[in-house]
């Protein structure tokens, strides 16, 4: 069953790509959370995709929002990523590919990739409830980033 908007956010820990765990309680002790899912580390889309959220995140901290980069790379990966780019925010591997299942965003076959994340996007409230989700079929589209701003504005 897909986390769906009004639901409970499902929990989860994850390592960064510092090899430290990240909670996601822990995280919405702070504020709202975005939540991105993104296919693979070093892919243009998604570089593209973190950047935008990297190059808002003035604007996505004035509303105390934290981002969260999700793919199934490992930790490895997603370091020598964050390394190049600089994105500012935690990459998290779920390696063992289980919270793009507790979410609902498998791909189950991009280009012969089996069980990587759909590009999504979800906004979760403090109180751990989303309030924005956006799935997409077509990984080689961005997310409405205005979306993201408009929920998040309504926190």
């Amino acid at each position: 069953m897909p986390a769906d908007i009004g639901s409970t956010a499902p929990e989860f820990t994850l390592p960064n790509q510092d090899r430290q765990p990240i909670t996601l309680s822990h995280e919405l002790a702070k504020g709202p959370v975005v939540l991105a899912f993104v296919p693979a580390a070093f892919s243009s889309v998604c570089e593209t995709e973190l950047c935008t959220f990297r190059d808002s995140l003035t604007q996505l901290s004035s509303a105390k929002a934290r981002v969260l980069g999700i793919s199934v790379d490992t930790f490895f990966a997603l370091k020598a990523w964050n390394d190049q780019q600089k994105f500012g925010f935690p990459l998290l591997s779920d390696f063992n590919k289980e919270v793009i299942a507790a979410y609902g965003v498998v791909n189950p076959d991009m280009v012969g990739l089996k069980g990587i994340a759909k590009r999504s996007v979800f906004v979760i409230s403090p109180d751990g409830i989303i309030r924005h989700r956006e799935v997409l079929d077509d990984a080689r589209k961005e997310p409405d980033y205005a979306k993201v701003t408009e929920t998040l504005a309504t926190l």
